[in-house]
């Protein structure tokens, strides 16, 4: 493992490396964890007078598709440098008419719709240090920190970017998008926005004590949502980089918006309370 006592943050954010490239002072550091390699190094830097820790969710050269990505380690690795709040940006579809390219949407509510991922710390599994891992059922009605959500929100007002205050994220496995048929019966179900790596992003930070706080960026209209050819791979990535700019400006407006760790009042900081875990948390 990497000593990591000198090099420490509070808060994480996953995302591209669109949202700390312009930093004057970036430190990168490479964590080893029990789960294999995150996706990339951490890069940590000063934002609003608090340490972050930026991690490329898909890989700074984004060689990771979503269902290839390591959710486990990265998550324990933002964990080992201390974070203790994570804000996780990701691109969506919109699944109404109304939630149109560029709309701002920050859930209250998941669905999960993948199929291969590994989304639990405590499986009773042995970790590549010889500890064992206990079987935990925790809580997870809300996945979100309402605290979190609260500071995106009042972020995304204060930038000028009227954002929509809660809605349901499906997660899909990926890499492909959906069909029409699929797309409708997400839109039937009445769920809101639909993308590929909010999940197990949510329920890992939940299993760690971690707030987690979701901000979506819809690039398109869904499958059903819209007529013509359907979704294309080249408009999520014109649309998201019309949009990067902005939505980092939320980000670190939402950073200097959390509250203080020793300050946390949440479910997601409690989670742990009374549960024995069988290993040692970072």
């Amino acid at each position: 493992m990497v000593d990591t006592s000198s090099a420490q943050a509070e808060i994480g954010v996953i995302g591209g490396s669109g949202f700390y490239s312009f930093l004057e002072d970036v430190t990168e550091i490479t964590v080893e964890t029990p789960y294999g390699p995150p996706s990339d190094s951490l890069f940590l830097g000063e934002v609003a007078g608090r340490r972050v820790a930026f991690l490329p969710r898909h890989g700074r050269k984004h060689h990771l598709p979503p269902h290839r990505i390591n959710y486990r380690a990265n998550l324990w690795a933002l964990r080992s440098v201390g974070v203790r709040q994570v804000l996780g940006p990701c691109a969506v579809g919109g699944l109404r008419e109304e939630y149109g390219p560029g709309t701002l949407l920050v859930p209250d509510q998941l669905v999960d719709r993948t199929k291969a991922r590994t989304q639990t710390f405590y499986d009773g599994e042995a970790l590549a240090d010889g500890q064992m891992s206990n079987v935990l059922h925790l809580s997870f009605a809300d996945p979100y920190c309402p605290a979190g959500r609260e500071a995106a929100v009042a972020a995304a007002r204060g930038g000028g970017w009227e954002p929509v205050d809660g809605g349901t994220l499906v997660v899909v496995e990926g890499p492909r998008f959906s069909t029409r048929a699929e797309s409708r019966w997400h839109a039937a179900q009445g769920w809101s926005v639909v993308g590929m790596t909010g999940h197990p992003e949510a329920v890992l930070a939940r299993e760690l004590g971690l707030c987690y706080t979701s901000l979506t960026l819809v690039t398109d209209l869904d499958a059903g949502a819209e007529t013509g050819d359907g979704v294309s791979h080249e408009e999520v990535l014109r649309v998201f980089g019309e949009n990067v700019g902005r939505l980092r400006t939320v980000l670190f407006d939402a950073v200097g918006g959390l509250r203080d760790t020793a300050d946390r009042d949440c479910l997601c900081a409690r989670a742990l309370d009374g549960l024995d875990t069988g290993f040692e948390l970072p």
